[in-house]
């Protein structure tokens, strides 16, 4: 009896993670529209994050000034916004400086993220809540020696070499999912494989990324992943 639906829906996020020894930097490009059912005419948007430095915030393709917005504790609210819109949001935020294990954190020398059930608010400003649903877009930059491997959501569509000796890769979601599903890893990782063969007699291959010492401890995972896929 307490729900009530969210005030904004975002239908796509396209995200730029830029990992850096010292910090990283996020861009979030968002489509959103209100909920005219729930939100009025002059609603604000509230989304929500904490520890990051917020570095520009665009609408629809134009520059939000400081005064145009609010930043609290918890909150970054934008007093006037259209129907549909789309929102850019660059944040700085130190993921090697995260002990409280949620959002984007440095574990030894890989990142991780950790954002069911609230971390994403911690990654970039979203309405971070699980009747939010869109598709994700990743694309991960990262130094190539130190970090060979970037995993994120979904289909592996591009890679890629970039000067001063970083890589990048785009990972594609096409399916719909809250903020606290959004998962991304960096770091130098050895991959278990393996293949399953589908009923139609497709193979499909398997990898199971784990660190180097421990590549000897992955036949139960994929086992345990070919029966969940027959199943």
């Amino acid at each position: 009896k307490d729900y009530r639906e969210p005030p904004f829906f975002v239908d796509t996020v396209d995200l730029h993670v830029e990992l850096f020894e010292e910090y990283t930097t996020v861009r979030s490009f968002m489509r959103m529209r209100k909920n005219l059912r729930v939100a009025g005419a002059d609603a604000p948007l509230e989304l929500d994050g904490s520890d990051m430095e917020i570095l520009s915030v665009f609408g629809d393709h134009a520059l939000i000034r400081p005064e145009e917005y609010r930043v609290t504790e918890d909150k970054l609210i934008i007093h006037k916004v259209p129907e549909s819109f789309t929102l850019e949001i660059t944040t700085k935020l130190k993921p090697q400086e995260n002990t409280s294990l949620e959002g984007l954190y440095k574990a030894e020398n890989i990142y991780l993220t950790q954002c069911e059930a609230e971390g994403f608010r911690k990654i970039t400003y979203y309405p971070d809540r699980p009747d939010v649903m869109a598709t994700f877009t990743c694309t991960i930059v990262a130094d190539k020696t130190v970090y060979p491997v970037l995993l994120s959501n979904g289909n592996l569509v591009k890679k890629g070499d970039l000067e001063h000796g970083r890589h990048y890769a785009v990972w594609e979601d096409p399916f719909r999912k809250p903020s606290y599903l959004f998962a991304l890893v960096a770091g130098d990782l050895g991959c278990a494989e393996g293949v399953y063969t589908t009923g139609s007699g497709r193979k499909i291959k398997l990898q199971v990324f784990v660190e180097k010492e421990n590549l000897s401890k992955c036949d139960h995972t994929l086992n345990s992943l070919k029966y969940a896929m027959k199943w």
